[in-house]
């Protein structure tokens, strides 16, 4: 879990690994490691100060470490962002497996979906933290075409997986067979909607999840 409040763990990671180059020490370099920290401090300063306030002299600071030596993995504000939501995008995946993992074999859809569109939506600290970065990326995504392409490319495949599982539960006949796939599809993403009600607390995360669990008894009733 991300730790809102506390520079600890990325400054040690990170600065440890400089010093230990600037030392002349032996050195193992860990890019990845390095970049995926400084994606946690990204994420940190965007959760307490908006996408606006995160500079890269500010990332820079919450990580304890230099302009420069941020500059050296991460060239510009637009880089740092595409890595970190790459980085988020690999946490939820992670944290959707180790869910799924504890369901019955094999899950049924319903619950599938169940994980997911609830891991979607800003109900704990690392999914409203990936939320909120999703939000800027969407937003410099509307000003820069490179962006524009790739956020758009891992929605569509998100959305694509969505649909394959509607598509088999339908030919499973755990779905009614005069369900449009396509159409259920994208009434079932357009739940995730309800984040900015969550995140300026118009509703409470129970009564979202009630309106998902009453939405998937709809769709898949012999599972209710």
């Amino acid at each position: 879990m991300i730790a809102p409040h506390s520079r600890f763990p990325v400054t040690c990671i990170v600065t440890r690994s400089w010093q230990a180059e600037e030392g002349g020490m032996p050195k193992q370099v860990d890019h990845r490691a390095r970049r995926e920290a400084l994606a946690l401090a990204l994420w940190r300063v965007v959760d307490r100060h908006g996408w606006s306030g995160a500079t890269m002299r500010a990332v820079a600071r919450e990580s304890g470490i230099s302009l420069g030596q941020l500059q050296h993995y991460f060239p510009s504000r637009t880089a740092m962002l595409s890595f970190a939501m790459e980085h988020a995008a690999s946490q939820t995946s992670h944290r959707i497996t180790r869910q799924l993992e504890a369901l019955d074999r094999p899950p049924h859809p319903r619950a599938v979906l169940r994980v997911v569109l609830a891991e979607m939506l800003p109900l704990g600290a690392e999914a409203r933290a990936t939320s909120r970065m999703h939000a800027a990326y969407v937003l410099d995504a509307l000003h820069d075409e490179a962006l524009r392409e790739l956020a758009g490319a891992e929605l569509r495949q998100g959305r694509a997986m969505v649909e394959r599982l509607i598509r088999q539960a339908i030919a499973d006949e755990q779905i009614g067979a005069d369900r449009d796939p396509a159409v259920e599809t994208d009434l079932l993403l357009a739940l995730t909607g309800f984040t900015p009600l969550l995140e300026l607390g118009v509703i409470e995360p129970a009564a979202a999840l009630a309106a998902i669990d009453a939405h998937l008894d709809r769709l898949f009733p012999a599972a209710s």
